[in-house]
């Protein structure tokens, strides 16, 4: 990369006291991109198309609120305490990815909670759109002229008068591009994992682990190139905050990964209790084909019974004179009164007189 200065206005149009920033824009496509990323996972995973376009608010709302809260709490409360209306300016820059996560994690939860799916399956379809967001977000910042590297000496690097206030600014490393670069890596290796797991025979959690191991693996080591933010804390325990944020996700992320290719959970967009219900269903089904192959079998029993009873029976005299009622017929006509159960029960009776007495 060859030596270059970095002094672009952050803002694309200036409209009297009002500006349109590039960092706004690339909000806009990260939403945008990010909403056809969660709806190709969500659909192909046997979802609805409204499901996506539902967490569109959860996904604004996490995003902007998380991330800006994780920059003021983790980078410049000092600042925040100084002008409390600052926090509100969010076209100005100043948003952390930390943040943004913890908004997102949250954010999902109450939104498959809602709905009844698995949260991590959530988080899973929700991977590339993470992945997309974190590598977009970067290139806003490079427009912003923030979260720069620190000076450098090599053979590259990028001069940001804006940042240094100065206009002979030393060259320093762009961790911004870094980063961007780290981001297009997750993205391709989520792409490839995706279908080397077999896409929706992967394990549930895998592609939201493989994000966290990647991401916040790369994150811990490009910060080493980043000028440091909150120099209280990072000159104390030797670690940026951006890495000591980062341990805990990377952890996770293995743990996740793990979990999910022990269990080895189908995944699925569906609500967690269907399969319950899928049980109870086929439970029914089962003692359904029971009752009735038994009712079969009483019916071919007794079938069996009174064919053997009319075999038994001498047959009845034919009349000699028209007209005349026999008491046969009386018997006939009563039998067809009866019952069946009442039927069934006098033919094993006339049956069971015939086995104790056979030569009647």
């Amino acid at each position: 990369m060859p030596k270059f200065t970095w002094n672009i206005d952050p803002a694309l149009l200036h409209i009297g006291s009002y500006e349109l920033r590039y960092y706004s824009l690339i909000f806009v496509a990260v939403f945008l991109g990010g909403h056809a990323l969660l709806r190709w996972q969500i659909m192909r995973g046997g979802g609805e198309d409204e499901d996506a376009s539902d967490f569109f608010v959860y996904g604004v709302l996490a995003v902007l609120i998380g991330s800006r809260l994780g920059h003021v709490i983790f980078y410049d409360y000092a600042k925040a305490l100084a002008d409390p209306i600052w926090i509100f300016k969010i076209w100005t820059g100043g948003l952390s990815s930390h943040g943004a996560v913890m908004g997102l994690l949250f954010a999902m939860y109450l939104f498959t909670k809602r709905r009844g799916i698995s949260y991590v399956e959530g988080m899973d379809r929700f991977s590339f759109a993470a992945a997309l967001g974190a590598t977009l977000v970067r290139i806003g910042n490079f427009f912003n002229s923030e979260i720069v590297g620190k000076v450098t000496d090599q053979s590259w690097g990028v001069r940001f008068p804006r940042y240094d206030q100065n206009l002979d600014a030393p060259y320093r490393h762009p961790s911004q591009i870094y980063e961007v670069a780290l981001g297009l890596f997750v993205l391709l290796a989520l792409y490839i994992a995706d279908r080397a797991m077999g896409k929706e025979k992967r394990p549930r959690g895998f592609m939201v682990s493989v994000f966290f191991i990647l991401y916040f693996g790369g994150r811990f080591f490009i910060e080493f190139f980043k000028e440091l933010q909150v120099e209280s804390i990072e000159k104390a325990v030797g670690l940026t905050m951006g890495q000591i944020l980062s341990i805990p996700c990377f952890l996770l992320g293995v743990v996740g990964l793990i979990v999910s290719l022990k269990k080895r959970v189908a995944v699925g967009w569906y609500p967690e209790d269907e399969e319950d219900y899928d049980d109870e269903d086929e439970g029914l089904d089962e003692d359904d084909e029971a009752s009735r192959r038994a009712d079969i079998d009483s019916d071919k029993e007794f079938r069996d019974v009174e064919h053997k009873a009319t075999k038994r029976q001498p047959a009845a005299e034919p009349s000699v004179k028209s007209g005349v009622r026999h008491d046969h017929d009386d018997d006939v006509d009563e039998e067809f009164s009866l019952s069946e159960e009442e039927r069934r029960r006098r033919t094993r009776e006339e049956l069971k007189k015939e086995d104790e007495d056979p030569d009647s």
